[in-house]
């Protein structure tokens, strides 16, 4: 990266993106807006919304690096479906957003306070949006594979706020919302992906 170029690079949108992609296109709607909470590099954002050109997509991050990358990367597609990135910390409400169709988080709940797992649940049920996860979790209590557990050891070592999430926990969050059971589908590398559905809610989302 030059001192002029600032785009991010994570080797982990890389390899993930095109399967989320691919669990996403079913389960979002064809039209609207999606939130993305902390959209990172951007990568994901931008390859998003170039495959779903029917979907506005807004990014948003805590970190103002974070969000100059994404830029960067908007700017360099030139793709009228991707908004200017906004500042947007999941655990402090309320949300620079008015509206929302679907909120989507990648790779966030782990690296973060329990607290921004919180105020993510309770940000997109106020939007009265879906809600998809995607990231490493526990189920019943157990690491689902070996990889996972050595990963939880060393986030709470580097920080004792982090780590791998029970689903339950995260369920039980979003039930407490007012969202339905969740939709649980198996993804790579040991990660799932988690969609929350608001059976009252009704798309607001400016068209």
């Amino acid at each position: 990266m030059t001192e002029t170029d600032l785009r991010r690079r994570a080797p982990a949108a890389a390899r993930n993106r095109d399967p989320i992609l691919a669990a996403l296109r079913p389960r979002l709607p064809a039209a609207g807006l999606v939130l993305e909470v902390a959209s990172g590099s951007g990568e994901h954002a931008i390859h998003f919304a170039a495959a779903l050109p029917g979907l506005a997509f807004q990014p948003s991050d805590a970190d103002p690096e974070a969000r100059a990358s994404i830029d960067a990367w908007a700017a360099e597609a030139a793709l009228p479906n991707i908004r200017p990135a906004i500042a947007l910390d999941a655990a402090t409400l309320p949300w620079p957003v008015a509206a929302a169709d679907a909120v989507l988080c990648i790779n966030m709940i782990h690296i973060a306070p329990w607290a921004a797992c919180e105020g993510l649940v309770r940000g997109a049920a106020g939007l009265g949006a879906t809600l998809v996860l995607y990231g490493p979790f526990r189920r019943g209590g157990a690491h689902t594979a070996p990889s996972n557990e050595a990963f939880d050891a060393d986030l709470r070592a580097r920080d004792p706020s982090w780590g791998v999430r029970d689903l339950e926990a995260v369920a039980a969050l979003a039930a407490g919302q007012g969202f339905a059971a969740q939709e649980i589908v198996a993804m790579p590398a040991n990660n799932l992906m988690l969609v929350f559905r608001r059976l009252d809610a009704t798309p607001r989302a400016a068209r």
